[in-house]
């Protein structure tokens, strides 16, 4: 038999390379990870984390303005970016220790540079190479921007948890859950946004009446949405500002454009062609259910395969692969009925089948669908409407799909997603009591059916 230095080279010390380079050490495999930023990947460093920590800060403002309904008399507030930044590094820089010691602590070797390959069995990294009898690519996924005249101008989703200081005036390109994320977090803090995109309405893939729920509500928190809007170009002026011209011959001017207009599998460079990776036309690496490449010894998990595009899967990827390959315990990873959160303002909630997806697949379907103002708003004042829907096939009575826009809708969609991955019914949902007085009881108090 071969001799390798490693039995597992990871390369991507983020979540899916983390999880299976612990989980393949803790079977006895001898294993090395490379990473050429920082351990914690995206989700950790520039991504889910950090993101939620500039939403939190941004929610403050509402609560402030809330409050005087409640009898409180809320004085003169100020917001330092500088102050949430520094404090966002410091607790990014513990996380970060926490996700290089897990490696180190499961007795795996770590390297700290970009790596490639030289050949099916052997990485080169920060002058070394290394041969293993398995190679997993965990690389994720890098942020692209749009290819017009002036595309240099613009940040996007890394650049902007850095920013010296906070933009007065922000255009933010796209559609997606990073769009209208960041979108919300600006306007929060304060800044004018305006959110463009191209598409007919935001959060393209979601249900058409959680977009046009949650399309509505950012409107009267004050962001300007311009759907089915083209950018043409960019341009700065001598004073440092910036001027987006947009296909209808408007244009906005702004202090910063973000350009959150997609990502691409962080594929390039890493030597993956030349030993017979097949990849598809986004650069994507492409495997089969057990995350194997066309190599029969190379793996990937995670956003660089470009399946379901989330932290907790690539967890769940990376960790079925160790099981399977090092630990004779073989099992795929479960992409079906995976739950997901927008952190918009208000927030998005959704698991199973969309509307259009249902009737697509089954022959009769039910809908049950509520909007309502939340308790708070009762008192606070503000014009905000909470959406709830679930998706039910006619024949079976299974609840094939939840959705919500509202207060806490990843918080609350969490636990219904438990309920729909053991098939409950909609009569499972009837029967079950309500906790009141909360937004939850009305999954579980959902009666008239939507007329078709």
């Amino acid at each position: 038999m071969t001799q390798y230095d490693v039995d597992l080279f990871v390369i991507g010390g983020g979540s899916g390379g983390v999880r299976a380079g612990r989980i393949a050490a803790g079977h006895g495999a001898r294993v090395a990870v490379a990473e050429e930023y920082r351990y914690g990947g995206t989700c950790v460093i520039r991504g889910c984390v950090p993101k939620k920590l500039l939403v939190y800060a941004s929610e403050y403002a509402h609560g402030f303005q809330d409050a005087a309904g409640f009898g409180w008399s809320v004085g003169d507030t100020s917001f330092d970016w500088a102050t949430l930044i520094a404090n966002k590094d410091k607790e990014i820089g513990r996380l970060e220790r926490i996700y290089r010691g897990l490696f180190e602590n499961a007795g795996a070797k770590t390297y700290d540079g970009r790596a490639r390959l030289v050949d099916a069995h052997t990485v080169e990294v920060a002058g070394q190479q290394i041969t293993a009898g398995t190679i997993l690519i965990a690389t994720g996924g890098t942020p692209v921007k749009p290819e017009i005249p002036g595309a240099e101008l613009m940040i996007t989703s890394n650049e902007a948890f850095h920013l010296p200081e906070q933009p007065k005036r922000v255009v933010v390109l796209g559609g997606g859950y990073i769009a209208v994320e960041f979108a919300g977090i600006f306007n929060g803090l304060g800044s004018q946004v305006s959110l463009v995109y191209r598409g007919e309405q935001i959060l393209r893939g979601f249900d058409d009446d959680v977009r046009n729920h949650l399309a509505a509500e950012i409107v009267k928190s004050g962001i300007d949405l311009r759907v089915k809007t083209d950018i043409v170009k960019l341009e700065q002026a001598a004073d440092g500002s910036l001027l987006l011209h947009l296909g209808d011959g408007s244009s906005i001017a702004c202090d910063a454009v973000m350009a959150a207009t997609g990502r691409k599998p962080n594929t390039q460079g890493l030597g993956l062609e030349a030993v017979g990776v097949a990849l598809d036309a986004d650069g994507a690496v492409q495997v089969d259910a057990w995350s194997q490449s066309s190599v029969k010894h190379i793996y990937a998990v995670g956003d660089v395969t470009n399946r379901i595009n989330l932290t907790p899967v690539a967890i769940r990827e990376g960790h079925a692969f160790a099981d399977t390959v090092f630990g004779n315990r073989p099992r795929q990873a479960d992409h079906a009925d995976v739950p997901s959160a927008v952190f918009s303002q208000p927030p998005v909630g959704s698991v199973g089948l969309t509307e259009a997806q249902a009737r697509q697949r089954y022959s009769a379907v039910d809908i049950y669908r509520t909007s309502f103002k939340p308790m708070r708003h009762t008192l606070s004042g503000r014009d905000e409407r909470i959406l709830m829907k679930l998706v039910v096939d006619a024949a079976s009575d299974r609840v094939l799909g939840a959705h919500m826009v509202g207060p806490e809708a990843g918080e609350i969609i969490q636990g219904i997603a438990i309920a729909i991955k053991a098939k409950a019914t909609k009569a499972d949902f009837d029967a079950t009591v309500g906790i009141h007085p909360t937004a939850a009881e009305e999954f579980v108090t959902l009666r008239e059916k939507v007329k078709q």
